[in-house]
């Protein structure tokens, strides 16, 4: 006999364990998720806990967790939770493109072990961070849907893709996966990034004056701000679990795809007296993609986004300007994910594995 359908909005306080929780997404969303209610509880590595505007300190409701490796999780370690929402990656091309063993080991393999211990443990619901990156080079004007075929590029969109596969098989009556191809990410966090697409545009203007861009401007993002992508995780969290039940769903807004030089008119428009440039020798870029978000609103109209990339670009102006961040500081390893790996790797504080040396044990509970 089956499981009942679940057909009612979950409203009780859910106890979620969020991996990654200290990173770009992560204190914004457990700030969300608490805020909504939730008991929230953290895994996170520790690779960036002396990065973003308010480093070092760590004034997120996770903050006791100590510091975990996902790859070193056990079941204990899941037992007790309603859901996971699994953010913990190496999160874009240039990180994923360091080492294509560290890629798949984290992003992929990391995900499907996360997923099978919640699973195993008696967790209900996961939510897997993914990306719209899997799309990769569409080949079309036409906005992609959850249904259109997927075409990851790099070793980043390729880990993503493949770990939904794989956690789509572990779907049944007691464990429901749901997969969030998050757009391109802007906003400010407590964990800022600089290395994403309009908060880098504005870190260029609000430093030099000068809106750098490194593409002829041509590929086509869909864009999304942090706070409304944890929004979307708090609606799935709580949606009726015939909603959402191993379903895609893309994230971000409608009318919020852009390609990117039109992105860095919406900068200019932001930062007076900035000015467009482009690198020499400014190329094509292959990932390419427009993106409907209609599912998310049609299956789950409880969602509703906030920004848009005209007040995301004001906003970010504002706090970098607060904070008195430099070119240096935003091209350093404070506020670029690379360049921090890199830091960590030169000052021997993560082994061959990219595991950081002397982690505390792995229990968050």
């Amino acid at each position: 006999m089956g499981a009942r359908p679940d057909t009612a909005v979950r409203s009780e306080r859910l106890r979620v364990l969020v991996t990654g929780h200290d990173g770009y997404i992560g204190r914004v969303l457990t700030r969300v998720l608490e805020e909504a209610g939730h008991v929230i509880g953290g895994v996170d590595s520790g690779y960036y806990a002396d990065c973003g505007f308010d480093a070092p300190a760590r004034a997120d409701p996770a903050a006791s967790a100590p510091r975990s490796d996902v790859r070193d999780l056990t079941v204990d370690d899941l037992a007790g939770w309603d859901a996971v929402v699994h953010l913990a990656a190496l999160c874009n091309d240039p990180v994923g493109d360091l080492s294509n063993e560290w890629t798949h080991d984290i992003n992929h393999a990391g995900a499907v072990h996360v997923a099978r211990l919640a699973r195993d443990a008696g967790v209900k619901r996961f939510l897997f961070a993914s990306s719209c990156s899997v799309y990769g080079d569409a080949g079309t004007d036409t906005e992609l849907s959850e249904t259109s075929a997927v075409r990851p590029l790099t070793a980043y969109a390729v880990s993503k893709a493949r770990a939904e596969e794989d956690l789509a098989a572990l779907a049944g009556p007691g464990f429901s996966p749901v997969f969030l191809r998050n757009g391109s990410v802007y906003g400010l966090s407590p964990r800022f990034r600089a290395d994403i697409v309009l908060n880098n545009l504005v870190c260029w203007a609000v430093t030099t004056g000068q809106v750098t861009m490194f593409t002829d401007g041509t590929p086509w993002r869909p864009l999304v701000h942090v706070e409304d992508v944890s929004r979307a995780f708090l609606t799935v969290l709580t949606a009726p679990r015939d909603a959402v039940h191993n379903e895609v769903f893309n994230v971000g807004v409608p009318g919020e795809n852009y390609q990117v030089a039109d992105l860095a008119a919406i900068v200019c428009s932001a930062v007076p007296g900035s000015r467009i440039g482009l690198v020499p020798h400014a190329g094509g870029d292959m990932r390419d993609y427009r993106v409907s978000f209609a599912k998310l609103a049609s299956r789950l109209p409880e969602f509703t986004p906030r920004w848009c990339a005209a007040d995301g670009a004001c906003e970010v102006r504002d706090g970098l300007r607060a904070a008195g961040v430099s070119q240096d500081d935003f091209q350093g390893p404070r506020f670029t994910r690379l360049a921090r790996l890199r830091q960590l790797i030169d000052a021997g504080a993560v082994d061959s594995s990219l595991r950081m040396r002397q982690v505390e044990g792995a229990s968050s509970r």
